[in-house]
């Protein structure tokens, strides 16, 4: 559901440059536009929504409220289309080259400046602005704006935050979940076990080279809970190579170098089976978590994004999608409308409660939007406890920039990152060259 377990998508090309390198008969028949209605009886305005939601339950989740829709207009219908996640970003620059993009897309947040710039992003009315500023929390509202204008209405949001084994932290004698560096250092050497010819049997924290989501997303959320930033206020240059920056380059090398993190261990398979005592990531993975633990499940816990010193301020990453209004769309009234019914009206939820349609589809699939009322209400009393850190994070989450080159710096930023887990490079060096490379990406002319 979230973009670092679909892997890397293609970003920082033109929509010309994706015409141009396309095979034409994409252009021609995977791409092609559906009938579009007039609108007058018995034609009916036809929208289309292009999003990552392909198969199983992601499709089915969304088709509902879509179906509902349908059944209940008469002078506006939605059709579905979907690509597999990394698939999503050409296929928009594509279809939008072509002059054959959807009327509504999903897009993964971090692209937004980049669709904003090549004209396929239409900013939201000044109404439903004033409703996404209103009704989401701080991190989501950012997420979906450039420049300041609102461009959407936030989907799905995903906080970072610390999962620990307590079965393991308690055979090494620890109590609680680490909540400063120090101590989340110390616990990682303490569970962080070898067999006897030198080979890990447990890695104390999981760093791990195998995608975004642990490469890039927790060094953010490290990045963000030290009071540092990646890019720059102005989005023009990076701010990694600071103090803050420094500070965490510094611990994820100290946890490699001492033997604590084995970055080449897929932790999305050694943590559910025990041979990782902590990892930070998003909140996505305690729905996948749960069926592949079975019982050992209950071994697993949540916890902040531990900060450097004590009494220090929470913050953590936030990531996460938005549905927008095409610029090439002939009906952005009639998707507007749809949007504003499957983001902002209340239906009847559990034990007589209520929640916008979206927040409901999100919690179906083990993930959160930014409206914290309704995940208040849809999680409640007697719902997986892990689930509440991502919730209470979403008050202090600090939003994945995005700016025009913002994918492109982010895939720089991760080669570094595992350049210097690997060896490959000093901290120094990888500061040095995340710079120069990320400030060339974010401060071209776009």
């Amino acid at each position: 559901m979230t973009p670092p377990r679909r892997g890397t998508a293609a970003g920082g090309l033109s929509r010309r440059h994706f015409a141009l390198t396309l095979p034409s008969a994409l252009l021609a028949s995977g791409c092609a536009a559906p009938h579009q209605g007039t609108g007058r009886p018995g034609d009916p305005v036809v929208l289309t929504l292009l999003s990552h939601y392909a198969s199983g339950e992601l499709k089915e989740a969304l088709q509902g409220p879509v179906d509902e829709w349908n059944a209940t207009h008469d002078r506006v219908k939605v059709r579905t289309k979907a690509v597999e996640f990394t698939d999503l970003l050409t296929t928009f620059m594509v279809r939008q080259a072509a002059g054959q993009g959807a009327d509504i897309i999903h897009p993964y947040c971090l692209w937004n400046g980049q669709l904003v710039r090549a004209g396929v992003l239409r900013p939201a009315p000044a109404e439903h602005a004033e409703e996404i500023r209103r009704g989401y929390g701080k991190a989501a509202v950012g997420a979906a704006s450039v420049g300041g204008n609102v461009y959407g209405y936030p989907t799905e949001v995903q906080t970072y935050a610390l999962y620990y084994n307590r079965r393991l932290l308690r055979g090494a004698g620890i109590g609680s979940p680490p909540r400063t560096w120090r101590e989340l250092e110390e616990a990682a050497h303490r569970t962080t076990r070898r067999d006897r010819y030198g080979n890990t049997l447990v890695q104390g924290f999981g760093l791990s080279t195998y995608d975004d989501s642990t490469t890039v997303g927790q060094t953010l959320a490290l990045l963000n809970a030290a009071g540092g930033t990646f890019v720059s206020a102005d989005g023009r240059s990076t701010a990694i190579d600071s103090p803050a920056g420094r500070a965490v380059f510094d611990l994820e090398h100290r946890l490699v170098t001492r033997g604590a993190s084995a970055p080449g261990v897929n932790v999305y398979k050694a943590f559910p089976s025990g041979q990782v005592a902590m990892v930070i990531s998003a909140g996505w993975w305690t729905g996948s978590l749960q069926p592949l633990m079975g019982k050992d499940y209950g071994d697993v816990g949540v916890a902040p994004v531990p900060v450097p010193e004590a009494g220090d301020r929470h913050a953590t990453l936030s990531t996460g999608f938005m549905l927008g209004v095409n610029t090439a769309s002939e009906h952005p009234r009639e998707a507007w409308e749809f949007l504003h019914w499957l983001n902002t009206e209340k239906v009847s939820a559990k034990k007589g409660t209520t929640a916008t349609r979206m927040s409901a589809l999100q919690v179906s699939v083990g993930s959160l939007t930014g409206r914290a009322d309704d995940m208040r209400t849809l999680l409640g009393k007697g719902g997986d406890p892990n689930l509440h850190p991502f919730l209470d994070a979403l008050a202090y989450a600090v939003p994945e920039p995005n700016v025009p080159g913002a994918q492109r710096a982010k895939s720089l930023l991760r080669k570094n990152i595992e350049a210097l887990w690997t060896g490959q490079q000093s901290v120094d060096e990888a500061l040095r060259t995340t710079r120069r490379q990320v400030d060339q990406e974010v401060s071209r002319s776009w």
